[in-house]
């Protein structure tokens, strides 16, 4: 095979480079970060700490890497049954609040409450956030690769993968069954109860379509050897660059420090 043609194939096995310098980093580089904000986050506590990662380590790297319209609307999406649910909760039937803002019959509004919710929606919005950035930025091929290359069993490399595939599979089947029976005559965009009345027809196909699909891929899995014992020989793996590795352990580092500010009571 010539040259051109062999690095043309390699080219076309790796797939699109990311069009960024950070969707280009290293897979593991990216998953670090979002687990040091995400666990920062919830250890730093109050609004400050949360929001500055939220600016810092959320919105700048999504802007740098072009999705963050993409990432505010997924993150929205994600977390606001949980942080509705938060605020309710928090605001109206918070332990011991004594400041009362609005008083509904016996339910009162206190400042405590809505304190402690405003810190309880920063941390969700910095973890959606960190997680939602790590989905639109790295390729699950590239992480479950880069897991192999490090001494991953290929189980487990699967898991992950699976794991960051299936809401994407589940919307992209749903999707499929909603065209399919509107192409039946089925209403879904009519009034509530018609919405309500639609959802019945499309669970069932996608549930049953998601078992299909599983038992597909352990098929193709199974044709192409994948329980052998012994480790893949792979014909390429994500770039990992010296200083990336020195950045992990800068931010495992980090991450460490605020364990120990927050056990040893520096960290309030």
């Amino acid at each position: 095979m010539a040259v051109g043609a062999e690095n043309s194939a390699r080219l076309g096995f790796q797939g699109p480079a990311g069009q960024t310098w950070y969707q280009r980093l290293n897979p593991l580089t990216k998953l670090v970060f979002a687990t040091v904000t995400a666990v920062g986050a919830v250890l730093l506590g109050g609004v400050v700490g949360p929001l500055l990662l939220v600016l810092l380590a959320v919105i700048l790297p999504a802007v740098v890497a072009h999705v963050l319209g993409r990432l505010v609307r997924t993150s929205l999406l994600v977390s606001l049954p949980i942080g509705l649910s938060a605020l309710i909760v928090n605001v109206f039937f918070f332990p011991g609040g004594r400041d009362v803002l609005l008083q509904v019959g016996p339910i009162a509004a206190t400042r405590e409450g809505l304190e402690f919710a405003t810190q309880i929606l920063a941390r969700i919005a910095a973890i959606s956030g960190a997680i939602t950035l790590f989905y639109l930025t790295t390729r699950p091929s590239d992480l479950v690769l880069d897991l192999e290359r490090r001494g991953i069993s290929g189980r487990a490399a699967f898991v992950a993968n699976a794991s960051v595939q299936t809401v994407p599979r589940m919307v992209e089947l749903a999707a499929g069954n909603v065209a399919a029976q509107r192409a039946r005559g089925l209403d879904t965009e009519g009034g509530l109860l018609a919405r309500v009345g639609g959802v019945v027809p499309i669970v069932g196909p996608v549930i049953l379509g998601s078992i299909a699909d599983v038992e597909e891929r352990t098929m193709s899995l199974e044709a192409r050897g994948f329980t052998r014992p012994g480790r893949r020989t792979l014909l390429w793996a994500p770039a990992d660059s010296a200083p990336e590795r020195v950045a992990r352990w800068l931010l495992i580092l980090a991450l460490l420090a605020i364990v120990a500010a927050r056990a040893t009571g520096v960290i309030g």
